[in-house]
């Protein structure tokens, strides 16, 4: 048998009222690990204490709360999604946990005083996590989605699939109607139409003792009744909770045939997990079974040791499934590119629908003038529309293009020259022409999100076809076993072949860096950069940094990102140390040969470009107002490192930051090199360190370095 790997509808109808139960517990942190698709949330529950939450929507699809045990190790630094969630979730209550509808789909709302989030995990096709925001709009997720039936992208309303039909809330009326629509046999009926699945199909058709293959059209009132029964039965269970959940086992063959692993009858045979349901099933009764009290603990048990049987057969790591990512990849690329025709098509259409109107101007205005005068007179838009049926008959052109009138929404529908088009009955001819090429603009809009979605996912086809080769070329070495090795980190320095990988992200254009506790500061470059950071950037719960001596740089500490609301975060001491020393880095301090000085911080609502009365603010100065708190010596320096887990490439900033987030880093200071020759002084440094050269020369070259090289001269502290 093969593993589960999904969890179905009538799972989730299970799990919803289990997690219910967690609801209360507040948020305490969020991770992402990228490369399984899974979201960690750890959560405070008051009688429970901590609580794991997985959700993976990856080659494993699931969602469940998870022994500690189970839970595996914090990632490095966490990707901008894992921020996101923890900006908007931290200190959250957990409010409400649902299935939609009877479809894969949970959705758990948490509640903070400034907001509302929402998460989606959408546990079929592809599979997906969005995060929603009070009124429904997408502020992130991991997976973009533009069909033609549904769009899922940031900055977008969250579009749920069609609903589908729940078996478990329709009457027997409807059930049997349902199955009726049929003109497969019942056990597909059971499995498609009435959205079963395979399994619970062949379950329902064994209990009621109907053969799986028997035609709908061959069932009697008797066998509607049957399953009906236990349909019911069956809701009624999941939604009481009533459950009695198992795991199941497959015993292994060890090759003579007979079904056992050992010729010691004392030995228990070997067995493997291959599947865990809420309740016990006919159609397993040969299997071996492992009963549980609750749900929850039976899909932790049963995902975190498949899994692990999965990673290991034969004492070897298994090979990763890279052709069905590949064909993954190449399925939403080719959904992409239907999506963008689609996009082409309708935009055009609407512009065609546009030229129409102004083409039979004087029609569509006849039309509509006659509309406006006889609601101004008081006429029902149902005698309007008589007396158009009237003027069609006597073959008048401009009634006979009449198609209808919609009296709610104040419309009318013409057909020209076989094409229908909807106006609004109270504006010119011009409005509603100018209103339809506007829509042709925001569907092309929508075409132009899809367009550089498509080479998103083009790039990440390319990394696993990349990701295949490496595997490929590196089969068989020993170096594989100490490179996967979970007790010990990798070490990327003696590594013949380092694969790279990095992600281009909106603030690059400035200088930048992420603080140890995960928090993003950016700074700028030039007037124009600190221009651009206040009045684009510089957000409410933000800092603003600058250094006391003249010519610093701008340089803000991120609460959230640019397309989140703004809200007050308890910045920890060590972010503020690190962006005070980011700025004093960057600023003339450095360029002075001096190895510290003076740092003020303020509020966002502080920092304005209106001077005082007889003063002159030049380009990228700003007024400041009210108190300032000091960072007084702080001390000049930047460590330059390269990273190797999530991304490949160069990073800088303060040394407290950078040294634990890169495989390996220098710390240069004030000195007598300048900011050319020490990024080649670095870069020489790195070749060495690195077993790959070439690597090196890929992510760090001097040109690379010398980005996050303070303005003046250096020196390594090493020399």
């Amino acid at each position: 048998m093969d593993h589960k790997r999904e969890l179905t509808s009538v799972d989730l109808a299970a799990l919803e009222g289990e997690l219910a139960g967690y609801e209360g517990a507040k948020l305490d942190k969020a991770y992402l690990y990228p490369e399984d698709d899974l979201v960690r949330l750890k959560l405070r529950d008051f009688d429970r204490g901590r609580v794991e939450f997985l959700i993976e929507v990856g080659d494993v699809k699931r969602a469940h709360v998870a022994d500690q045990s189970h839970v595996p190790d914090a990632p490095g630094r966490p990707p901008d999604f894992a921020m996101m969630l923890r900006n908007r979730l931290s200190g959250a209550d957990l409010v409400r946990v649902e299935q939609f509808e009877f479809d894969r789909i949970i959705e758990l709302e948490f509640d903070r005083e400034d907001a509302s989030t929402t998460i989606v995990a959408e546990l079929f096709g592809d599979g997906n996590v969005a995060v929603l925001d009070e009124h429904g709009e997408v502020i992130d997720c991991l997976e973009t989605v533009r069909l033609k039936s549904r769009t899922v992208a940031p900055g977008t309303p969250y579009e749920f699939p069609s609903a589908r039909f729940n078996p478990m809330t329709v009457d027997y009326d409807g059930f049997v109607a349902r199955i009726k629509e049929s003109d497969a046999d019942l056990v597909r009926t059971l499995a498609t139409q009435l959205n079963f699945g395979g399994l619970y199909g062949e379950e329902l058709c064994t209990r009621a003792g109907i053969d799986y293959n028997v035609a709908v059209d061959d069932l009697d009132e008797s066998d509607f009744e049957r399953l009906y029964e236990l349909v019911d039965e069956m809701g009624t269970r999941l939604r009481e909770g009533d459950v009695d959940p198992r795991v199941y086992y497959e015993t292994l063959d060890d090759g003579d045939g007979d079904g056992a692993s050992s010729s010691d009858p004392d030995d228990e045979p070997d067995r493997r997990r291959v599947d865990v349901t809420p309740i016990p099933l006919a159609e397993y009764e040969e299997l071996y079974s492992e009963s549980f009290t609750e749900f929850n603990p039976a899909l932790d048990d049963y995902f975190f040791n498949f899994q692990r049987e999965e990673e290991v057969e034969g004492g070897e790591t298994q090979r990763p499934d890279f052709e069905a990512e590949i064909e993954k990849q190449k399925r939403i690329i080719q959904q992409q590119e239907q999506a963008i025709e689609d996009f082409e098509a309708d935009a055009e259409a609407e512009r065609e629908k546009a030229e129409l109107l102004y083409a039979n101007y004087d029609l569509v205005d006849d039309v509509l003038s006659t509309v406006r005068t006889a609601r101004e007179d008081d006429v029902s838009w149902d005698d309007i529309e008589a007396k158009f049926d009237e003027g069609a008959e006597r073959g008048i052109p401009a009634a006979e293009a009449v198609v209808s009138l919609d009296g709610s929404e104040g419309t009318v529908t013409l057909d020209i020259d076989g094409t229908r088009v909807t106006v609004d009955a109270f504006t010119g001819v011009e409005k509603n022409a100018d209103e339809l090429y506007k829509e042709a603009k925001r569907i092309e809009e929508k075409k132009e999100g899809a367009l550089t979605a498509i080479e998103n996912t083009r790039e990440d086809l390319e990394a696993v076809k990349e990701r295949r080769d490496e595997w490929e070329a590196d089969d068989g070495e020993d170096e594989l076993e100490e490179d996967e090795s979970e007790d010990e980190p990798t070490d990327w320095l003696s590594m013949q072949s380092i694969p790279t990988r990095s992600t281009e992200r909106w603030y690059e254009q400035f200088r930048w860096f992420h603080t140890s506790d995960g928090f993003l500061v950016i700074g700028g470059r030039d007037a124009d950069d600190n221009e651009e950071l206040v009045q684009k950037y510089l957000e409410g719960g933000d800092k603003f940094f600058h250094a006391q001596a003249h010519g610093g740089p701008v340089t803000v500490l991120k609460a959230t990102g640019p397309s989140e609301p703004s809200k007050e975060v308890d910045f920890p001491q060590s972010s503020l140390d690190q962006a005070a020393q980011f700025a004093v880095s960057y600023s003339s301090v450095w360029k002075d040969g001096k190895f510290a000085g003076d740092v003020y911080m303020v509020d966002p609502d502080q920092v304005s470009k209106t001077p005082e009365s007889g003063e002159y603010l030049e380009k990228g100065g700003f007024a400041i107002r009210g108190d300032r708190t000091y960072f007084e010596s702080t001390p000049a320096g930047i460590a330059v490192g390269i990273t190797c887990d999530d991304e490949t490439r160069v990073i800088g900033g303060p040394p407290a930051a950078i040294e634990g987030q890169a495989a390996t880093s220098i710390t240069v200071e004030p000195g007598q090199y300048a900011q050319n020759d020490i990024a080649k002084r670095l870069y020489r440094e790195f070749k060495d360190r690195f077993a790959d050269e070439t690597f090196v020369r890929k992510v760090a070259s001097p040109d690379q370095i010398q980005e996050f090289l303070p303005p003046g001269g250096s020196r390594m502290t090493e020399e």
